[in-house]
């Protein structure tokens, strides 16, 4: 039997205002904000209850915010990427970044690019010589390989809060 006050779901046939659409198949009146700003990352945020435990990864452009969540692992991953811990053996994102500076070149840098039904969308740029190559990613291993590098993280202006 239905709830009766159950909220409607949220329309899913409509996406945002910041959905990469190609520019001439914008639905009038929608406005399309994907300037880039950079965030850095603050911190993880624990949320416990008694049936659950929740994590967070908080990025920061200084004034605004970007509240994602993330798995236990990719909280420990970017955590310790973050703080320069070594393992005894290396962790998957350790082992990605081998992988990259063996085969591929350098990370250039990562975008959080888009929100759609409350899962957040990343790219990480690399770059071999003068090409650049874009694979999609979760935001959490997209992070976690930019702490452990140190390079820029970018978020598109429409996906941040005050």
């Amino acid at each position: 039997m239905a709830d009766e006050h159950a909220e409607e779901p949220e329309d899913l046939e409509t996406p945002p205002s910041f959905f990469p659409y190609e520019f001439d198949e914008l639905p009038e009146g929608v406005e399309l904000n994907r300037d880039l700003v950079e965030v850095q990352f603050d911190h993880i945020v624990v949320s416990e209850t008694e049936d659950e435990r929740r994590y967070y990864v908080l990025l920061t452009d200084g004034r605004r915010h970007l509240m994602i969540v993330i798995g236990g692992f990719e909280a420990t991953a970017i955590s310790y990427g973050a703080e320069g811990v070594q393992t005894d053996r290396p962790m998957t994102h350790d082992l990605l970044v081998r992988f990259v500076d063996a085969f591929v070149g350098r990370v250039d840098r990562v975008v959080i690019d888009d929100l759609w039904s409350s899962t957040y969308f990343a790219k990480i740029y690399l770059k071999k010589g003068q090409e650049e190559f874009e694979i999609d990613a979760r935001p959490s291993d997209a992070i976690a390989l930019a702490v452990r590098l140190k390079v820029p993280i970018f978020a598109i202006e429409g996906i941040l809060r005050d």
